[in-house]
């Protein structure tokens, strides 16, 4: 829990960064392919790629290519046809569809854990939920598409792990991840970048080294680590926990006049998901 809880502040500050800083003025494409490319080097000298197994090998590939690529890939996309307030509102699935995942990878149904995703969603629909716009189902698709390509990238690393124990530590083979994320990234800048939209003042390229040291290289990783020591009710409730410390951040930072009763409540209420989890580790 301490890794899942520090990277949620962590992310709830990059939203708020992004949200001020790139959106709509830096090419979303070039912002992702830089947060890989940055987040590569720093795992970079720690990889040791002849000692990972050839399975474990495929799986980081392709967990990274799903948990980051794809789901950067449709969420930056979503922002197309969805206002900011209804892409955090539709993102309160992703905990749903982590424990059935769970469950379907682990050939059981934990009735708990999905209360506890169920809770949390609740919490989240609590903080953010606003009046939709007319034209949303191309957005809410693609952002469905992103929510169960991040669920499936945190569980199959989990499962990944799982079943094919390695030696070497977590960091000696992390980078993997981002060579998957980087075959997903690379592609779509090329078919689908600005050039004309690039970082033009310090401040956003100093939001860019940022995102990719710190909210991409670590936060992923440790994400992920965290979600190996965690069941999938506790990994869920906590896929929603960012967006009330979102609201809190910016309400502290640039918005304090409204939204604090409805960011307390329905924190209070995500939070309480986590005690509906059940109680026990995963191996």
């Amino acid at each position: 829990m301490p890794y899942l809880a520090a990277i949620t502040v962590i992310w709830a500050l990059s939203f708020n960064l992004i949200g001020t800083f790139l959106a709509g003025r830096v090419d979303a494409d070039f912002a992702v392919l830089t947060r890989v490319v940055l987040a590569g080097l720093v795992f970079l000298p720690f990889l040791r790629w002849r000692q990972v197994s050839p399975p474990l090998r495929i799986g980081l590939i392709m967990v990274g290519a799903m948990q980051f690529g794809v789901t950067y890939l449709c969420l930056y996309r979503a922002f197309r046809f969805l206002t900011v307030p209804e892409v955090l509102l539709f993102t309160i699935f992703t905990p749903i569809y982590i424990t059935l995942i769970d469950d379907a990878m682990s050939r059981r149904f934990n009735p708990r854990a999905l209360l506890a995703a169920l809770v949390a969603v609740a919490g989240a629909a609590i903080v953010r939920y606003d009046a939709l716009t007319g034209d949303y189902l191309a957005g809410f698709l693609l952002l469905q598409l992103a929510n169960l390509s991040f669920a499936a990238g945190q569980i199959g690393y989990k499962h990944l792990l799982r079943r094919h124990p390695s030696p070497l530590p977590q960091h000696a083979s992390f980078g993997l991840f981002f060579v998957g994320a980087l075959a997903v990234a690379l592609p779509s800048w090329l078919l689908f970048g600005n050039p004309a939209k690039l970082p033009t003042t310090e401040a956003q390229w100093a939001v860019l080294v940022f995102l990719g040291l710190v909210s991409t290289a670590l936060g992923y990783f440790w994400w992920n680590k965290g979600a190996c020591m965690v069941d999938a009710g506790r990994l869920g409730a906590m896929n929603n926990m960012h967006i009330p410390v979102g609201i809190a951040i910016s309400l502290v930072t640039s918005h304090p006049e409204g939204g604090i009763g409805r960011m307390l409540l329905g924190g209070a209420v995500i939070a309480s998901s986590l005690l509906l989890a059940p109680k026990k580790n995963p191996a």
